[in-house]
């Protein structure tokens, strides 16, 4: 059997982790771009100077030898033959594979601005070369605008803290955070960078972005009209899955990107995905948790993924945590809200037919926990007497004549 994985982030490389695991004598092969393994999640650390690239990396320092895996590094994958189950490389190789696995994750999205994607100042936030380029242009950078107030946002956006400089921070939301937290629990993040000199923009987009002679942005124009300076744009409004290659391989493509089911297998019973690369997965837990079920299934194990992580997110700006989980902003339907405010921290929680649905903490994350597991578990709240933010796990454990604890709503 040979395995062969697209791409060495989270889902790739813990995908790789998991086929070694169940496959001792197989053999696996890595191909990817980087030349590095690093985690995107905490790239704002290397922007800062606070970690080095060593740092960023997430496997051991022998993780090619002590996993048995040949690694293709520095290589793209523009295409697949499906009939010859082979990967097409850019310089025409092609690499075999009898269990293929695409964890080629996402590029920036640079949206359709007047003038934007013809500009030489502008770049992304989602790898290496990215902050070595911000890096350098922040050196003498005095108005540089960050695109999207995302959790991607606010990373770059404490990226340039940490380098002593400012930045202005446009977000077409009305608040920042906006598929993670309300307005109420934002407040308390724009307060807090409005005191490090960030300024910001929500509720606006940008309309035009002005280019001098060079080609290079000198300012931009927001939807309501104003006018900022910039002499250096990041751009963290959105991503794209890196799908491209797969154009006319039959393999399916959705709405959002690769299309695969609970257990990782696309269209193809040979072919799997996982992670950022479905468009629909943005975050480290899922992407990791997929890569390893994919890989289970891939080596014959049967594994489905049911966990609840795309729905949650953990954050920690200025030293303020929040945890969002499930629907926070409900539109529609019948719901319930309920509000617990404190010096110190915010809760709000959303039920609907006597089941939590989402909630927001921030401050105090210790009730995350017990909110996870009613989330997940469906479990129906409505006949417990007690106050919503007081249920703990012993209001739905019981002990039977035999002494033993069993689970009752």
């Amino acid at each position: 059997m040979r395995y062969v994985i697209l791409g060495s982030s989270a889902a790739g490389i813990h995908g790789a982790k998991e086929l070694r695991r169940l496959d001792k004598e197989s053999e696996i092969v890595l191909i990817s771009r980087d030349n590095e393994i690093y985690s995107r999640c905490i790239l704002h650390h290397y922007l800062s100077g606070e970690r080095n690239l060593d740092q960023l990396t997430f496997v051991e320092k022998d993780f090619t030898e002590r996993f048995r895996i040949q690694w293709m590094k520095g290589r793209t994958c523009v295409g697949l033959e499906r009939k010859e189950q082979q990967a097409v490389l850019e310089n025409g190789e092609r690499v075999a594979y009898d269990k293929l696995l695409i964890a080629t994750g996402s590029h920036t999205y640079i949206p359709p601005v007047k003038h934007l994607k013809e500009a030489s100042n502008v770049c992304g936030f989602r790898n290496i070369q990215d902050m070595d380029v911000i890096k350098e242009v922040a050196k003498q950078a005095r108005h540089m605008i960050v695109m999207g107030a995302g959790l991607v946002g606010l990373d770059c956006v404490m990226g340039l803290l940490g380098m002593g400089k400012t930045a202005a921070l446009v977000e077409s939301a009305g608040w920042l955070l906006s598929k993670q937290l309300d307005e109420p629990a934002a407040k308390t993040y724009q307060k807090a960078f409005a005191e490090k000199g960030i300024s910001q923009y929500y509720g606006v987009g940008i309309e035009e972005a002005v280019l001098d002679e060079r080609g290079q942005i000198c300012q931009v124009i927001l939807t309501d009209g104003r006018r900022l300076p910039c002499d250096y744009m990041v751009v963290t409004a959105g991503v794209r899955p890196n799908i491209e290659f797969l154009e006319g391989s039959g393999i399916e493509i959705g709405k959002w990107g690769l299309i695969y089911d609970e257990t990782g297998k696309t269209n193809d019973d040979r072919v799997y995905g996982a992670g950022d690369v479905s468009g629909t997965s943005l975050i480290w837990p899922a992407a990791v948790k997929e890569g390893i079920i994919a890989a289970a299934n891939m080596a014959g194990e049967k594994r489905c993924m049911t966990d609840f992580f795309a729905s949650k997110a953990t954050m920690n700006f200025l030293g303020i945590p929040s945890m969002s989980l499930g629907e926070v902003n409900p539109e529609e339907g019948n719901f319930q809200v309920m509000v617990q405010e404190k010096k110190d921290s915010y809760k709000k929680i959303i039920c609907r037919d006597g089941k939590i649905t989402g909630a927001i903490l921030q401050g105090d994350l210790a009730y995350g926990g017990i909110l996870q597991q009613l989330i997940a578990r469906k479990i129906n709240i409505a006949n417990v007497k007690k106050p919503v933010f007081d249920i703990d796990y012993s209001d739905f454990f019981h002990m039977d004549e035999n002494f033993e604890y069993y689970y009752d709503e």
